[in-house]
This record gives C-alpha cells, sequence and structure tokens, in this order.
C-alpha cells in the first residue's frame, strides 16, 4: 500500500505538484494520466525516492521512499521513459544487475524477450529504440518487484509491440503487485489500466476504478444530441458523449472522452467520485 498525503514538491521556485493526496492498492496496474507538465514523471520519481517531497509525505508499506532503505529499493523498480544504451549484451546486463532484487528470475527475462522477438544476446549500444525499450522491459518485469513504476513505456514501440507489452504486463506480474503507468497513449493501454489516476499540478482529480467511473459516467456512443453530456465528439456516423449515469446504466470507458470531460468538469467530477468514496 502506498499513501500520499499533503504532497508538495517544487524545482527551486517553479511549484510542481501542491497539496496532493490519494492511495495506491495492492493487485492494481494504474494509468497515471494528466496534461505536459502536470509532474507524471515527478511524481513516479518520489514514488521511487529519487526525488525528496518539499513538504507532505509518501509512505510505501510504511517506509519513506527517499531513505532508500535495502527493504524498500528491493521491492520496487523504476522504469524512466528514457533508457541508457550500456555497451553490454542484453542478458549479461540482466544477469548482474538482477542481483540487486532478490526475486528476478533470468529464465523469465529470456522468456519475455522471446516474446518480444528480441535478441537477448545482442549488445544494448547497437539496438534501435524499440529493442532497448523492450529490454528494460523485460528487465523490469523479472525483476518480481512488487512496487513497478513505468513512464510512458509503450514511446518508441511499434503496434505489434505494443501488444506484446500488454500481454506481458498481464501475464507476467504477481496478483499483489502496484504498477503505476504514466502514459500519453492511453489507447494503448486502455484494456488494462485499471484504476485511472487523472492528475492536476494542485488536485488528483480522479482516483477510480473502471466499474467506479461507469456507475456514475455514462458514455454514449449514439446519434442522438444529449444536453446534459461533460463532454462531446463526432464518431463516424454518430457521437461519443459523456453524461452523468442517473440510470445506472452500463456502458464502456472510453478513457481519452473521460480524461476529457474530468478536465471539463473538474469540481463536479471530485464531487460525484468524492461521493463514491465517502459511501464506501
Amino acid at each position: 500500500m502506498i499513501e500520499i498525503k499533503d504532497l508538495v514538491f517544487s524545482y527551486g521556485k517553479d511549484l510542481v505538484l501542491e497539496n496532493i493526496s490519494t492511495h495506491l492498492e495492492e493487485g492494481r496496474i494504474y494509468g497515471l494520466l494528466g496534461e505536459n507538465g502536470v509532474g507524471k514523471t515527478t511524481l513516479l520519481t518520489l514514488l521511487c525516492g529519487l526525488k525528496k517531497a518539499g513538504r507532505g509525505s509518501i509512505l510505501t508499506d510504511g517506509e519513506n521512499p527517499f531513505d532508500r532503505s535495502p527493504s524498500l529499493l528491493e521491492k520496487q523498480y523504476y522504469l524512466p521513459d528514457e533508457v541508457a544504451p550500456v555497451a553490454m549484451g542484453a542478458a549479461e546486463y540482466a544477469k548482474e544487475r538482477g542481483r540487486f532484487w532478490p526475486n528476478y528470475d533470468h529464465n523469465l527475462f529470456l522468456q519475455i524477450m522471446k516474446e518480444f522477438e528480441t535478441e537477448p544476446g545482442q549488445v544494448m549500444s547497437k539496438m534501435s529504440a524499440g529493442q532497448l525499450k523492450k529490454t528494460y522491459i523485460s528487465f523490469a518485469l523479472a525483476t518480481g518487484a512488487k512496487y513497478l513504476f513505468m513512464d510512458e513505456p509503450t514511446n518508441g514501440l511499434d503496434i505489434p509491440s505494443k501488444s506484446q507489452f500488454r500481454s506481458a504486463i498481464m501475464s507476467h506480474t504477481s496478483e499483489d503487485s502496484t504498477i503505476v503507468i504514466s502514459t500519453h497513449q492511453v489507447r494503448d493501454l486502455e484494456n488494462i489500466i485499471d484504476p485511472v489516476i487523472i492528475l492536476d499540478k494542485r488536485d488528483v482529480l480522479l482516483n477510480a476504478t473502471m466499474e467506479e467511473i461507469s456507475s456514475k459516467l455514462y458514455f454514449d456512443y449514439g446519434t442522438a444530441f444529449k444536453e446534459d453530456a461533460l463532454f462531446r465528439e463526432p464518431l463516424p456516423g454518430g457521437l461519443l458523449q459523456v453524461m452523468p449515469n442517473h440510470d445506472g446504466q452500463e456502458s464502456k470507458v472510453n478513457i481519452e472522452a473521460l480524461f476529457n470531460a474530468v478536465h471539463a468538469h473538474k469540481a463536479l467530477i471530485k464531487e460525484m467520485f468524492n461521493s463514491v468514496k465517502e459511501e464506501a
């Protein structure tokens, strides 16, 4: 369990995060969404202890990540957007670095590399950007880390590799893992992320499961214009509209439309979903 309370962070006088509070549960794959510059990458680096909070707190299983205690470090892994082209063979690199994670499984690393159709004997500095990213994803999953933080992991991947990534995440993470994936490419991940976190500089606008979202919001894929729509966009032959779900109807959540509806009605969405938490 990760508890974030009244978190504040700034770069000098540039305030990035202000009074951010939320929690992350075990057994979840969180999609971390937000506009450019709201602090998604900063939040990930705070969660893994690479940066220190200005004020407020983060506790992961009761520990402060910035303390960098071995007991917590061996349970987490951070995959940045940009990864280093190391002058080592992929398998050699993974075997050497894997010693820092007691649950690291080298055979699993080799298996995932095979699923990604990437050669584990290849020198990483000679790989394409996509091959390099797949090598680091394979290693991240093979560490067996309970807490996995991934920043734009599908950047640089082609269409088949994105499908392979989704399959790998679902197949090679444990039931008690907490995975946080920051992304702009929501269509790449919308079938695997649940819950969704939408971040703003001064707030967590939403932290809700797909079930909670669909219970409060209805996604209409029709042709009739809805007066109470919070967001609408044209589709071939009709409209996609997001509106309050007054009748408890079921619908398929569209994350891009959800994101736009949340940003257009921040206060309303917070009120709607805070009431869900209070009722629970």
